[in-house]
């Protein structure tokens, strides 16, 4: 009894009803934690004091020498469980007893040499399952017995090599890997690395160039700034180059004019600002409060160019606000028109179809609604169909066609492609607590990475044959938690991936490209 885990006993004798309540737990030594996620590293043995809410839990280089049965029965509500570089070698029957929600189960480069049959028994909800890079020869019969939901797993049998088949490109499709002449082909691999960690936690990521130098700057709103990075030659790393005050901050938009630099602030209290630098040598200032009156509660913050002029559109999620575009007049930037309004749009993406500007609105409320420009001011066009409870959406370019990535924090995300009326529906990808699903054209590839706050994060890459996405890559936990946008720049002839995260600070990665037939 007792749905909200409240449990009430009637004492004898005194006749007291007394509420009962799970103690809320605290985080361990040696582990950080959030509202519903936790990070271990270094401790001597499994933590045992967690909140019994917790969702998400990853354990890297503990000291832990086997999982026993029921090993995690005091945090029954875990989606996602990570195990990385520690030192257990067996997994004992029921190691996951009572993880009835368990989707995610990740048991990675650690020293496992023997699992047992029933170690995985009762995780009717394990969709994902990785087994990858330990010291397992074999796999007891029966041991996926049950997992009736598991849609993906990595194996970690050792297997002499040739015994595959090909699956692409199409003209060696099946083929047996015997059969294959190195000769007659090149292997090509990308990767992205860790490369660096910068500070606070962001809600946005915005590149931009400045005097012929990249630059990157991110909206952190727990440190209450806007954060601008350049490239440090000497040391060979990104370093804070100014810092704006911004509190409550959730998108700082970069717009270089000639030798001038604007940043947007979109701020949730205070009012939206405009920061300006004339010219170089000088530095940013704050040189307008922007539409005080219409920007209410800022989501979001895009630049488009209209009829040749910078303008700027602000997402409004507000339950009375409207989404706003504001375009330069003289010195600064003034509200040309209010759209959509009470819809609490969440995201705003500007794109051209047709040889003319769109705009493309997601909301809290209804489908994402596309505007086209005419006589001066966007009007309605249409919406998606099949979009409902779309938060963000974001747009690419790929062989002549449009594409659009629509995020979805539960279900299915979205790939969508234009036929010149409507976006047609073309792919979707299970999504479990995304913010964000970004496509990126890095050198030759382009890739989307569709974030999650419960799991890894998909890095995936557009194969041409196909026509679809497909997986590349997993970035995650420890490093990369819950991630809200990402960019990519190119410095000194490298590429770097920066990936913001609210529950973290934001993370570089370096893109390489890999030849494997050497």
């Amino acid at each position: 009894m007792g749905g909200a885990g409240i449990l009430l006993l009637l004492l004898a004798g005194a006749g007291v009803v007394v509420a009962w309540r799970p103690p809320k737990g605290k985080c361990p030594l040696r582990c950080s934690c959030s509202k519903d996620s936790a990070l271990c590293e270094g401790s001597p043995d499994l933590p045992v004091s967690f909140s019994p809410t917790l969702l998400s839990l990853s354990l890297v280089r503990t000291g832990v020498t086997q999982l026993k049965a029921g090993s995690f029965l005091r945090i029954p509500s875990l989606h996602l469980l990570l195990f990385t570089s520690n030192s257990f070698s067996v997994i004992e029957d029921d190691a996951f007893a009572g993880l009835s929600h368990l989707q995610y189960l990740f048991i990675e480069d650690n020293e496992i040499g023997s699992i047992s049959k029933n170690a995985l028994r009762g995780l009717r909800s394990l969709t994902h399952l990785s087994l990858a890079n330990n010291h397992l020869e074999t796999l007891p019969r029966f041991l996926f017995r049950g997992l009736d939901t598991l849609t993906h797993w990595m194996p970690t049998v050792n297997a002499s090599v040739g015994t595959g088949a090909c699956a692409g490109p199409a003209a060696l499709s099946h083929m047996q890997l015997h059969h294959l002449d190195p000769k007659t082909f090149k292997c090509r691999a990308i990767e992205l690395s860790w490369f660096q960690t910068v500070g606070e936690s962001a809600l946005s990521v915005e590149p931009f160039s400045y005097q012929g130098e990249p630059h990157i700057v991110l909206a952190q709103p727990f440190a209450g700034r806007c954060l601008i990075l350049s490239w440090d030659y000497s040391l060979q790393r990104f370093r804070p180059e100014e810092e704006l005050p911004a509190a409550s901050v959730v998108s700082c938009k970069p717009l270089v004019l000639g030798p001038s630099l604007f940043v947007l602030a979109a701020r949730l209290s205070g009012g939206s600002q405009l920061w300006a630098r004339p010219s170089p040598g000088l530095r940013l200032a704050p040189t307008q409060t922007l539409a005080p009156r219409r920007l209410l509660r800022p989501n979001d913050a895009e630049l488009l160019w209209l009829e040749g002029q910078p303008c700027f559109v602000v997402a409004d999620a507000s339950k009375a606000g409207s989404t706003t575009l504001l375009c330069r007049d003289g010195p600064g930037f003034y509200p040309h028109q209010s759209l959509h309004a009470w819809h609490r749009d969440t995201d705003a993406e500007a794109l051209e179809l047709d040889g003319r500007p769109h705009l493309l609105l997601a909301s809290a409320s209804q489908r994402p609604v596309l505007f086209h420009w005419t006589g001066g001011r966007f009007e309605r066009r249409t919406d998606i169909p099949e979009a409902e409870d779309v938060y963000a959406t974001r747009h690419f370019q790929a062989g002549g066609d449009v594409f659009l990535c629509l995020t979805r924090y539960i279900g299915d995300s979205m790939v969508m492609r234009w036929d010149g009326s409507m976006f047609r529906l073309l792919q979707q990808l299970p999504s479990r607590g995304a913010h964000v699903f970004q496509p990126l054209l890095i050198a030759r590839d382009q890739l989307a990475i569709l974030g999650s706050d419960f799991a890894f994060s998909q890095v995936l890459r557009l194969e041409p044959d196909k026509g679809l996405l497909e997986p590349l890559q997993e970035l995650g936990p420890p490093a990369l938690v819950a991630p809200r946008a990402f960019a990519h720049i190119t410095m000194a002839g490298r590429r770097f991936l920066f990936a913001a995260c609210f529950k973290g600070p934001t993370q570089i990665y370096q893109h390489h490209e890999i030849d494997l037939s050497a």
